[in-house]
C-alpha cells in the first residue's frame, strides 16, 4: 500500500497533477481528469493546489536568488524543509496565490481548496483508508478487533508513512537537485540532474533539464533518463485522455550537453 500510494498520490497527484499539468501546462486533459489528479495531489498534505503552484512558479521566476521561496543559498535545511515551517514565503499565502496563480483561483474548486478545503479532503482520504480496511476485514469474516487492526495498518502505511515519503521526495528536488548532480544545459540557476532522485521521484530529479525547458512534460531527456511521470502522460495520451503534450524544445535536443558534475 505504501509503494502503490507513492505512485498513486505522489506521481499522479504531485508530479503530474500539481506540477506538470497545473503549474506548467505541459499537456491538456479533460477537466474531470485534471481535477481527479489534483485531488490526489491534495491528499499529500502539501497545501492547496493554487498555493503550491504559486510557490513553484515563483521558484522558477527567481531560481536560486533571494526571492526564491526555497533557495539552497540559505542552507540545505532551509531549501529542504525549513521554508515549509515558515509562516510566510515572501508574502501571505493568499497574496502569493493571487499573484502567481490567479488562473487557478478562477476555478471554483481550486478557490474552495485554497480556503482550507484541502484539510477536509485529507481527512476524508484518511477515513476512506481506515474504513476500507475495516470493512474488508469484516467481509472476510474477521473479528472487530482484527478489522480495526487492518484499518489502522492501511491508515499507517497507506497514508501517514506514504505521505512522509512523498514529502521528502518532493523537498529533495528543491534541495538536493540544486546542489549535487550534473548539468546538461547552461541555465541562470544552479539546477542539476540528480540520478538518484531522478529515479526515486519518477522523473522529477532531472531538474536541470526541467529548468532549461519548464513547459516540457518530459524531464528525462536522455534515453536512459527514466521518467515514469512522462511515460504515464504518454499512456494517457494513447488512451485519448491527454493531448498537446509538450516535448523538449528542438534547440535543447540539438545542443551539446555540458555534462558537468559535482556540487554547484
Amino acid at each position: 500500500m505504501c509503494f502503490f500510494g507513492c505512485y498513486f498520490f505522489g506521481t499522479l497527484g504531485i508530479n503530474i497533477g500539481y506540477h506538470r499539468l497545473l503549474t506548467h501546462r505541459g499537456f491538456r486533459c479533460p477537466k474531470w481528469l485534471e481535477r481527479a489528479l489534483v485531488l490526489l495531489g491534495v491528499c499529500n498534505l502539501q497545501e492547496a493546489p493554487a498555493y503550491w503552484v504559486a510557490v513553484h512558479r515563483r521558484h522558477h521566476q527567481f531560481a536560486d536568488e533571494d526571492p526564491d521561496p526555497h533557495s539552497p543559498l540559505i542552507s540545505f535545511f532551509w531549501s529542504h524543509v525549513g521554508w515549509v515551517c515558515a509562516e510566510k514565503v515572501g508574502e501571505d499565502r493568499d497574496v502569493l496565490a493571487q499573484r502567481h496563480a490567479a488562473d487557478l483561483l478562477a476555478d471554483p474548486l481550486y478557490a474552495s481548496l485554497q480556503r482550507h478545503g484541502w484539510y477536509l479532503a485529507n481527512l476524508l482520504s484518511w477515513i476512506v483508508f481506515f474504513a476500507g480496511g475495516y470493512c474488508a476485514a469484516l467481509i472476510a469474516g474477521e473479528t472487530t478487533r482484527e478489522a480495526v487492526r487492518l484499518g489502522s495498518s492501511l491508515l499507517l502505511w497507506g497514508v501517514f508513512v506514504r505521505t512522509v515519503i512523498v514529502w521528502h521526495l518532493t523537498w529533495s528536488i528543491n534541495s538536493v537537485s540544486h546542489l549535487w548532480g550534473y548539468r546538461n544545459y547552461e541555465t541562470p540557476d544552479k539546477s542539476r540532474n540528480n540520478i538518484v532522485f531522478g529515479i526515486l521521484s519518477n522523473g522529477e530529479g532531472w531538474h536541470n533539464n526541467h529548468h532549461a525547458d519548464p513547459t516540457s512534460a518530459r524531464h528525462g531527456h536522455q534515453w536512459w533518463g527514466l521518467d515514469v511521470a512522462y511515460l504515464t502522460i504518454r499512456c494517457l495520451g494513447a488512451l485519448g485522455l491527454a493531448k498537446n503534450i509538450a516535448h523538449p524544445s528542438p534547440r535543447l535536443t540539438s545542443a551539446k550537453p555540458l555534462a558537468t558534475t559535482g556540487r554547484a
